[in-house]
């Protein structure tokens, strides 16, 4: 079977995998499963589906969400990320809309607050 389009190529892979939580050299519990782990996130992000629509092959996505979020937390995203930042070539984080899609509820109308140009900045009231 080839890889999907949302999980990390082999290469992708090799780039992270130090730096998640749950090594064998890392203290607290061993996690056998980061790397499936990993592609169940970018599944749920990179298609736009709910968590609760996640694959039964990436594990239950309760379980999946929660860790997704206790990463968020504790930074392991951004280290990812940084980690990522110091290819030169940086193919991994070519970020639009392509890959990263949003839910039909995040187009809802605007919430209270300053309204804001097109350009970003606050109107003045």
């Amino acid at each position: 079977m080839g890889i999907s389009r949302y999980e990390l190529s082999d290469v992708q892979w090799e780039r992270v995998k130090d730096v998640l939580p749950g090594r064998v050299e890392s203290v607290g519990r061993t996690a056998a499963d980061n790397r499936l782990f990993v592609n169940g996130v970018l599944w749920v992000l990179r298609s736009g589906a709910h968590w609760h629509d996640l694959p039964e092959r990436y594990g239950k996505y309760k379980s999946v969400h929660k860790r997704f979020s206790r990463w968020a937390a504790n930074g392991v995203w951004e280290k990812i990320f940084h980690e990522l930042l110091r290819d030169r070539k940086n193919q991994y984080l070519m970020i639009d809309s392509t890959i990263v899609r949003a839910h039909q509820q995040a187009a809802t109308g605007r919430k209270k607050g300053a309204k804001t140009r097109l350009w970003g900045v606050p109107e003045e009231v």
